[in-house]
């Protein structure tokens, strides 16, 4: 049975949080949300990790955070660069941003070969989520999966956030995914505001992806076709992003790809704007307290 790599999306720029967040720590004895995602893997049956980072930051971040499982388990790394594009392509001039989650993932392409999750950095997925997750890929299945959260236990109370909301189908597998980039409460209610100024009502019941997918290998390809023609379309805008919730639905809607909803019952935690950690923190203490992780996860 070939064993699942975790893939660590490290590479955003931390402009709304304020700060390298991927490298701050959020446990009593100094672990960051990853070193947890870390810790989940492993106890899930996760045999490898890459993470995707920026070349700047690969010096304070190997420090950081890859020494620190280097002796525990195989560690890659890759490097989402702005320049790393298809022939034919280039960078706007004024460009700062990463290109997207979704060229985040295919960076990393060279350095996977065995199915594997996906996940970001700066999110606190739990336990049961990883085992899920590690479940379907160990199962050698061509179908790829997503863990599925409740939207309302995945806002932040001091600004909006981005989200894949989720329509599924009765036989549990994805129909449609849209990425809305703009959710916040709203009263006793979510609503989304689109760039155009549009508004979206939501229930705050929705089952949305928090970017913790499982792919096989072949996915790559199709991300490859699918970038290319991302920038094709709006390659020349200085912001624009390639998700890969969006990817992910286009390859639903040309019926490439079929995705199993893993839903989970476990809290996620994350943290979008500073202010966020202290609830992050806390949240972890009773975790620890309840006896779900130790008091020093690497002791």
């Amino acid at each position: 049975m070939t064993k699942p790599s975790l893939l660590v999306l490290a590479a955003g720029m931390g402009s709304r949080y304020g700060g390298l967040k991927q490298i701050e720590p959020v446990g009593p004895a100094g672990e960051t949300i990853m070193d947890y995602s870390v810790y989940d893997a492993l106890r899930a049956g996760f045999d490898k990790l890459v993470f995707v980072i920026r070349r700047d930051m690969e010096r304070p971040f190997r420090e950081a955070v890859g020494r620190r499982f280097e002796n525990r388990l195989p560690v890659s790394y890759a490097f989402q660069e702005l320049a790393d594009l298809p022939p034919g392509f280039s960078v706007p001039p004024n460009r700062a941003k990463p290109w997207g989650t979704a060229h985040a993932i295919l960076a990393a392409e060279s350095a996977i070969r065995e199915p594997f999750a996906a996940i970001n950095a700066d999110d606190f997925y739990g336990a049961q989520s990883f085992r899920l997750l590690g479940g379907h890929l160990c199962s050698g299945g061509p179908d790829f999966a997503m863990a599925a959260f409740i939207l309302r236990r995945t806002l932040s109370e001091f600004g909006s956030v981005a989200r894949g909301v989720c329509e599924i189908g009765p036989d549990g597998c994805l129909k449609s995914v849209v990425e809305m980039t703009r959710i916040e409460r709203d009263g006793a209610g979510v609503k989304n505001t689109d760039a155009a100024g549009r508004v979206t009502r939501l229930s705050g019941e929705e089952a949305v992806s928090m970017n913790f997918w499982g792919f096989t290998p072949s996915v790559f390809p199709a991300l490859r076709a699918r970038f290319a023609a991302f920038l094709e379309k709006s390659g020349r805008d200085e912001k624009a992003e390639c998700f890969i919730p969006s990817v992910v639905n286009e390859l639903l809607v040309s019926g490439q790809a079929r995705v199993k909803v893993l839903r989970t019952g476990d809290p996620w935690l994350g943290v979008t704007y500073r202010e966020d950690r202290p609830r992050v923190v806390e949240s972890i203490r009773q975790l620890i307290a309840r006896g779900d992780y130790p008091a020093k996860l690497w002791a």
